[in-house]
């Protein structure tokens, strides 16, 4: 801090300190001030000053804003760990603290190589994440059929074969004991043991919370990823909606961009594709038999009725036989053309990026 204070003075600038040379001055500072710091691991501050260099460098090439400051209290709450680890059977050996039981078995690989090892603490539960290198081969393509999936409030999803993926409304179900536990901790007095405790058992009531929306995403874009080879997805305005004040809770409890996010790399894992379709691809108002687009579609009808030709469906559903019908999925036995299903005549088309979506309600082609 002090260095970039005085480069905005008019005269000659001085070179930033790099991860290197602080360490430095910090093994000078251990002789001296700090000699307790020999009672831990070197490898703890050490890379939290190589991850300090990453985070500046970042914010000067303007990928990152300004690294904000972490102390004790108000911290990440974790540390990392470099050679040497080892993981055997149900213990791991880390550098100072030795060999430590695992709670669960099966999660972390005996056999790969491993860099380095960051332990976290949550809610007075204690976690170590290895980083590792590992030989991964290609999986092979997934047989199956492509599918649209819509999310949802009601439902988490709708899948376009006609599977229900619950929505587990994880904060709603905790909403009542989350308040009991907020006001416990505001009637404590700030600095007593009494508030320390309170804190405990409302950051382990969010913890459940957050463990019981996690459980549900991951079970969920797994079975999509492992048995689906093309699925499709919407692209929404998940920030932008967030700003209605009556859904904002409710979008955040569902988790849509982590849905998303968790298809993106388990797609790749496994061996399925992954295609999110145009914001502006009427799914909802669209009629996935014929095509039709109603001009509006109001949020409390569940149920959706075509006005061209009669057809009716779940509002999920049909939202989620639209997206399969997306051109880069849709194919028919008649046009097996690779952007999708070809229209004798123009219609009205919903442009999103250099994708184009096209309305087949005067050719009743349906796609696959």
């Amino acid at each position: 801090m002090e260095v970039m204070r005085i480069n905005q003075l008019p005269i000659p600038r001085i070179k930033l300190p790099t991860a290197f040379d602080l360490h430095r001055e910090l093994n000078r500072l251990k002789q001296t001030e700090l000699p307790w710091m020999y009672e831990s691991s070197k490898w703890a501050p050490q890379l939290a000053l190589r991850d300090l260099d990453s985070a500046f460098k970042n914010f000067y090439q303007g990928r990152a804003g300004f690294p904000r400051f972490k102390s004790r209290k108000h911290g990440a709450g974790s540390f990392t760990l470099a050679m040497p680890i080892h993981v055997k059977g149900g213990c791991i050996r880390l550098p100072r603290l030795g060999w430590i039981r695992f709670k669960e078995h099966g999660y972390l690989p005996i056999e790969a190589h491993i860099n380095s090892a960051t332990v976290s603490e949550l809610a007075g539960r204690w976690f170590v994440s290895l980083n590792v290198v590992e030989e991964r081969e290609d999986p092979e393509p997934i047989i199956g059929a492509a599918v649209g999936v819509d999310r949802g409030l009601k439902n988490l999803a709708v899948v376009s074969d006609g599977v229900v993926i619950e929505n587990p409304k994880a904060m709603a179900r905790c909403e009542r004991k989350l308040k009991q536990l907020q006001r416990a901790v505001s009637r404590k007095q700030k600095g007593s043991s009494n508030r320390r405790k309170a804190v405990q058992r409302l950051a382990r009531c969010h913890s459940r919370i957050s463990n019981m929306r996690k459980d549900a995403l991951h079970k969920a874009t797994t079975a999509l990823a492992t048995t689906k080879s093309v699925i499709v997805v919407e692209d929404l305005a998940v920030r932008s909606m967030m700003a209605n004040h009556h859904l904002a809770k409710a979008i955040g409890d569902a988790g849509w961009s982590e849905f998303v996010r968790q298809l993106e790399y388990k797609s790749k894992w496994y061996g399925s594709r992954l295609v999110v379709a145009g914001r502006f691809f009427p799914s909802t108002k669209r009629c996935s038999k014929c095509g039709g687009v109603k001009d509006s579609m109001a949020l409390d009808k569940r149920t959706f009725v075509c006005e061209f030709c009669g057809f009716t469906a779940d509002r999920d559903l049909n939202a989620a036989l639209n997206l399969e019908q997306w051109p880069s999925v849709g194919r028919t036995l008649e046009t097996p053309v690779e952007e999708g299903v070809q229209v004798k005549k123009p219609q009205p088309s919903y442009e999103s990026g250099t994708e184009m979506v096209q309305n087949d309600h005067e050719s009743g082609n349906e796609g696959v």
